[in-house]
């Protein structure tokens, strides 16, 4: 029997030489030793630079700090969870009668990390060009059809809705230190989830730039925690 899914393969324009790769990368820790997590860390870092070279090539003008904040949203776990959605990852899943019962399917961590190892399965089969038309087919429109201020959203916001989608209290500030002359201040501020126990500082020119530092800081910390096995997880 073919164990390659054409309809996926048609969808990703990539049609696989070794059709094993994509069944490793379409197979879960639960399923047995021949597992994704492998080509997830590969594609992980295929997808970031496949993508960093789209948002070099399409935002000329921008500096350093535009294209890591487009970035981060582009590749960050409920984006992709949305691109394997499109892409019918859930039903070509492989998982365990046990991860199966429990949902793990629709699970947005395992969908993400699936279309990475995906990705890096593409990589290995057709290298980093084929990789890189099929990130381009994925996510070249919504880029070429953005500008720079759509992403701009602040970083205490963005922390305060990730919290409340997850029911958890809103954080608090403070400011820790003020240092400087008082036409040339720089401020330390603290950010702080009492319910998780975690907390970050950031400094700036003025209040709110440090809140915008420290918030920036901790939900890169929690969403880098919030997978399998991360420290946040009971």
């Amino acid at each position: 029997m073919d164990s390659r899914p054409p309809s996926l393969e048609h969808a990703l324009g990539h049609r696989f030489d070794e059709p094993r790769l994509l069944a490793r990368a379409l197979t879960h820790r639960s399923a047995g030793p021949e597992h994704n997590e492998r080509l997830e860390f590969l594609g992980d870092a295929v997808l970031s630079l496949a993508v960093s070279a789209m948002l070099f090539e399409r935002f000329a003008g921008s500096d350093e700090g535009d294209l890591t904040r487009i970035r981060a949203h582009l590749v960050r776990e409920d984006s992709l969870h949305r691109l394997a959605l499109q892409l019918g990852l859930p039903e070509r899943l492989r998982l365990s009668e046990g991860e199966l019962r429990g949902g793990g399917a629709q699970r947005p961590s395992i969908l993400a990390d699936a279309l990475e190892a995906v990705i890096g399965a593409v990589f290995l089969d057709g290298g980093y060009e084929a990789a890189r038309q099929v990130v381009q087919r994925l996510l070249g429109e919504r880029i070429d059809g953005t500008e720079v201020q759509s992403w701009s959203k602040d970083a205490k916001t963005e922390l305060q809705e990730w919290l409340q989608a997850r029911r958890i209290a809103v954080p608090a500030y403070r400011i820790v230190a003020t240092r400087g002359q008082a036409h040339a201040q720089t401020f330390e501020v603290e950010c702080e989830v009492a319910t998780l126990g975690l907390s970050e500082r950031g400094e700036g020119r003025s209040r709110r730039a440090a809140e915008q530092e420290a918030a920036r800081r901790l939900l890169d910390r929690l969403e880098a925690s919030d997978r399998p096995g991360g420290p946040l997880r009971a």
